[in-house]
């Protein structure tokens, strides 16, 4: 079955994902070509996956579409994925101390790809625990605040957060909570970042 064979299925996953990336930019199949310097007929060819592009041809799309080469790759089937489900009230819990202060959380998510790093924690802060850490990174995080009050600071900026708040940050600046205002805080947190 010619059709099935590995290769064929990723020329219809690179044209798919081009045509994709064209029409998202409302541009016309004409436009990517004078852009790119490929064929109408080529490109036509490529998005309906009839051919094996180069890479040269490849890397003139991505150019002309303004996004990396590996964008187009991005439908392309692989032989394995990996999911994390944590049921209600589950996930691996676990106790960080840092000088004098303490604080619990627990890991709901983890995903760790070649070019990709995420987890996804739930965080319980108590006012009595001493001053939480503050960090420095890589990556953005994102924080949406499940319970009570806590004044966050994002490099010398200090925003009181409260329930239902949420907040995302490049994490190279300085982050962190500065001070537990009610008797018990907790968020979710979410980091993600590109290896």
């Amino acid at each position: 079955m010619l059709n099935d064979a590995p290769g064929k299925r990723i020329d219809e996953a690179i044209g798919a994902s081009l045509k994709e990336l064209r029409q998202q930019r409302s541009h016309s199949a004409r436009w990517l070509a004078d852009q790119s310097g490929i064929s109408a007929a080529m490109v036509s060819r490529i998005e309906n996956g009839l051919v094996s592009p180069s890479i040269g041809t490849l890397a003139a799309l991505a150019e002309a579409l303004e996004v990396p080469i590996a964008s187009l790759f991005r439908t392309a089937r692989t032989e394995h994925t990996d999911f994390t489900l944590v049921r209600n009230g589950e996930g691996l819990r676990s106790t960080r101390i840092a000088d004098e202060h303490k604080h619990e959380y627990v890991n709901l998510a983890t995903h760790s790809r070649r070019d990709l790093h995420f987890i996804a924690r739930k965080v319980t802060l108590l006012r009595d625990d001493g001053k939480p850490p503050t960090y420095v990174g890589h990556g953005v995080v994102f924080i949406q605040v499940i319970e009570g009050e806590a004044v966050y600071l994002y490099g010398r900026t200090r925003h009181t957060l409260r329930t239902g708040d949420s907040i995302s940050v490049d994490a190279e600046l300085n982050h962190g909570f500065a001070e537990v205002l009610s008797p018990k805080f907790e968020f979710l947190s979410v980091q993600a970042e590109r290896l």
